[in-house]
């Protein structure tokens, strides 16, 4: 049973001396009960849902109130459930920025671009002025979290503020949410194992429609988001492995640019590559299968010089003229990709550390630059806009906002 007015005050108080009381015994040994308040409730108040540790949690049946930590997946479902209302708190402020981006031109000149956010501002702008009780490389401030007074948690391990349930951080957090009372919900993200699955998302989804009461409209989700990556894994399954191309994922990363690199390129054990070789069935131009991605110097990506590029986020959106066009990358125009213009750009995923509602277009980005013959049926700008329709259930308009937000309004332009 969901707690209102004066009792939420009363209990916010209760909660936050246990949290002192947690504190001082090193957070150790005290099992979450599933109820906030401490006192016996019917059972028809709650239901018993299991997260991704298989863990057996019980959270309320009408939840008013939402704490999460993830980069946009957890807040993008509870949209698409149309209960994103209930959110309270948030564990990223990538979601709340708005973004830009600027390169300069041999002339001179720049190319800059903005209006750049988290599709989450589009469909809920409310977000914006959400609270923060965890933020990338910093420790819950339980004291925030305590006053938000949460009918339940939820965390997405493999995003950019926790990224795995063996960090020392992670477990410090599990422990003292649940020794709090305060209902935990944990997520697994495919970033949490060894062979990553597209698929794995749909067992998150799955997860937030038993928390939510909307066990339909999950199956459905999944569903539908499925059956994109279907698609285009049923039309490349057939064709040799002598006559896939070579993609490279590359990130135009100022940061690493700084430090001498030309970018990042993902290797053979990340998301990235799964969308390549298993689902659009190219080959991964990187095939490093140590870490996620690494850091490449001008002269080995001009030895790998593959036959397509796509551009990720790498601290920043990178567009695809800033690959053709930019003065600091004038030595990477020899490379065969850019040469013929083989250079597509995925959406703009502000802390893009884990996969989320977004990633069939990923998938259908990769596919057009992979093997444009076989999807030239597809217009990638009218199937964005009915890709967004189907997941969040919006308007024309609201699409096409969608679709801005995330940088892609240059499949338009240019006709893809």
């Amino acid at each position: 049973m969901a707690l209102r007015g004066g009792m939420r005050g009363r209990v916010a108080v209760t909660l936050f001396l246990a949290l002192l009381l947690v504190l001082s015994a090193g957070c150790t040994g005290v099992e979450h009960s599933g109820n906030a308040s401490g006192s016996s409730t019917a059972d028809t108040d709650y239901r018993t849902v299991v997260d991704s540790r298989g863990v057996e949690v019980q959270v309320p049946t009408d939840i008013e109130r939402v704490v999460t930590v993830s980069d946009g997946m957890v807040e993008g479902t509870m949209a698409a459930f149309g209960v994103e209302d209930t959110l309270v708190g948030l564990g990223s402020s990538c979601i709340q920025k708005d973004w830009t981006y600027s390169y300069p031109l041999d002339d001179g000149g720049f190319v800059n671009g903005s209006g750049g956010c988290n599709v989450l501002q589009v469909l809920s702008p409310r977000v914006r002025e959400l609270p923060l009780p965890m933020e990338f490389g910093a420790a819950m401030n339980y004291e925030t979290l305590v006053s938000l007074d949460p009918d339940v948690f939820i965390l997405r391990l493999g995003s950019c503020s926790l990224d795995s349930e063996d960090n020392e951080m992670t477990q410090k957090t599990i422990k003292t949410i649940e020794s709090l009372g305060i209902p935990l919900i944990v997520l697994y993200s495919p970033n949490c194992y060894d062979d990553p699955s597209l698929k794995m998302i749909s067992g998150e989804i799955a997860v937030l429609g038993e928390v939510f009461g909307k066990e339909a409209e999950a199956k459905h989700l999944s569903d539908y988001l499925e059956s994109q990556v279907d698609l285009v894994e049923a039309r490349t399954k057939d064709i040799p492995v002598s006559e896939a191309p070579e993609v490279l994922i590359f990130g135009l990363s100022p940061k690493h640019r700084g430090e001498g690199g030309a970018g990042t390129a993902h290797g053979l054990r990340t998301t990235e590559s799964y969308m390549i070789e298993d689902v659009v069935h190219a080959k991964n131009a990187f095939r490093s299968d140590t870490g996620t991605f690494q850091i490449l110097n001008t002269e080995k990506v001009l030895a790998l010089d593959p036959d397509v590029i796509v551009l990720c986020t790498a601290w920043g959106y990178h567009p695809p003229g800033e690959l053709y066009d930019a003065t600091y990358y004038a030595d990477l125009r020899e490379l065969t990709a850019v040469k013929n213009h083989r250079v597509m750009s995925l959406p703009w995923t502000p802390c893009n550390c884990a996969k989320r509602l977004e990633y069939p277009i990923d998938v259908m980005v990769i596919a057009k630059a992979a093997y444009p013959d076989r999807f030239a049926d597809i217009d990638l700008g009218e199937w964005l806009l009915d890709f967004y329709k189907n997941v969040y259930g919006v308007d024309d308009e609201t699409a096409k906002a969608l679709r801005s937000a995330q940088w892609m309004d240059w499949c338009v332009e240019g006709g893809a």
